[in-house]
């Protein structure tokens, strides 16, 4: 198995933080989209008694995990592009 160079060990390392920049821009944004929407429908009010409870935290759970997933895309592609911008030898 062939060693990397210094050139590609520092584009993998950017690539990392690159997937680690975009990950993070796109939880944050996912939660404040998210936050948004439940002050907009008020939906702590729906909460009447302990199922109510029980059910909102995995109701926002995956609300929250659609609205991330929906990144994913973006994500992908800002990557690859960065990626192939990158001079590897």
């Amino acid at each position: 198995m062939a060693q990397l160079t210094q050139m590609e060990i520092a584009n993998w390392l950017a690539i990392y933080v690159g997937v680690g920049l975009c990950c993070a821009l796109a939880v944050s944004l996912s939660v404040a989209v998210l936050i948004g929407q439940l002050v907009q429908e008020r939906a702590w009010r729906q909460i009447h008694d302990v199922r109510g409870a029980a059910l909102f935290l995995p109701r926002t759970w995956w609300r929250w995990q659609k609205l991330y997933l929906l990144s994913t895309p973006v994500t992908l592609c800002i990557v690859a592009w960065f990626a192939a911008t990158l001079r590897w030898s």
